[in-house]
């Protein structure tokens, strides 16, 4: 993405203007702020491995100054990641207005070539160290807790992405079936990417077969109801900071849909981040009661760790990711 940064940069194309910084806006950009502001300044700010970012500074028309995050990707591909991240932050800030950062909008460049889109939301300035985990899970909780499903099922109005690969969120009233279908998807991004492994294959449709009904039907099973919360799904120690302003923490990057909420704690079961700590699964089961057959709840959040960590290693070749994949499904 740095190269299509620097194309832009390159270019003699009128659409794109040098506003102040290193960082070329595009026309269709500069016209999706405020009307009546004045741009600072725009500079690359962050790193992300599949879009390139900035941050826009303006001065309003009542002589205040605000800043905007802003994120541009390539392609049609570019396109779906872009409008599913901003209806996924839409649902969220909705839900939580204090705990995600307001988007402001998505769309097109002006400028043809090279094709791209962008997404725009409020900028906060952010300590990336791990959140207050009394705060955080307090505030995650109340997301899960207060949300409601617009179908009543589980899945999303649109589809979104988890880092570079689209989600299949198709709505659909059984969890085991819509999580059956994320894990099929991902598992096959998985062998594009690494290539066949016959072990791994065995062990995957067992898990298919055998053990996601068994975990997860029985959430719906003998009666129990099971309701679907708004999750961030892609909810690692990267995608949250506390405000410097006002220490309010903060949750970014989204790759949402309504699911089981436990879900959403099984990335913290990857050693790889920091969030793995204990101490966050703890302050977040004080704010929202396990799920019904509760002795299970282990097992489910080790089946939902299993789901994060074939997307790691779906995205990079050779991840020991893939390897603890292939231990965690050896179930007894």
């Amino acid at each position: 993405m740095a190269s299509v940064v620097h194309k832009i940069r390159q270019s003699e194309n009128a659409s794109f203007l040098i506003v102040g910084g290193n960082f070329p806006l595009d026309k269709n950009v500069i016209a999706a702020l405020p009307p009546e502001s004045t741009i600072t300044s725009a500079n690359e700010f962050g790193s992300s491995a599949w879009t390139a970012t900035a941050r826009i500074n303006i001065i309003s028309d009542d002589k205040t100054s605000k800043s905007y995050f802003l994120k541009c990707a390539a392609g049609k591909v570019g396109a779906r990641m872009l409008e599913g991240e901003y209806n996924a932050m839409v649902a969220l800030h909705a839900v939580t207005p204090s705990f995600v950062p307001q988007p402001l909008t998505w769309g097109k460049f002006h400028a043809p070539d090279p094709e791209m889109y962008f997404f725009l939301c409020d900028f906060v300035d952010m300590d990336i160290r791990l959140p207050d985990p009394v705060q955080f899970c307090s505030r995650l909780a109340e997301l899960h807790r207060t949300s409601e499903s617009p179908t009543g099922q589980f899945g999303f109005h649109v589809p979104t992405f988890q880092g570079k690969f689209e989600q299949p969120v198709e709505w659909d009233s059984n969890w085991a079936s819509f999580w059956s279908k994320l894990l099929v998807d991902i598992l096959r991004r998985d062998h594009e990417t690494n290539g066949p492994w016959n072990d791994l294959d065995t062990m995957s449709q067992r898990l298919l077969s055998h053990v996601v009904p068994r975990l997860l039907g029985a959430l719906q099973a003998n009666g129990r109801v099971l309701k679907p919360c708004l999750i961030h799904g892609d909810l690692w120690d990267g995608n949250i900071g506390t405000s410097f302003a006002t220490s309010n923490v903060f949750i970014f990057d989204a790759a949402a849909y309504y699911a089981h909420n436990e879900e959403e704690i099984g990335m913290w079961r990857c050693e790889r981040h920091k969030i793995k700590s204990k101490v966050y699964k703890r302050e977040y089961l004080k704010n929202f009661t396990v799920s019904e057959p509760a002795d299970e709840w282990d097992d489910r959040n080790r089946l939902y760790g299993i789901k994060f960590n074939m997307f790691h290693s779906a995205h990079y070749t050779g991840q020991s990711s893939r390897n603890l994949c292939a231990f965690s499904f050896a179930w007894k």
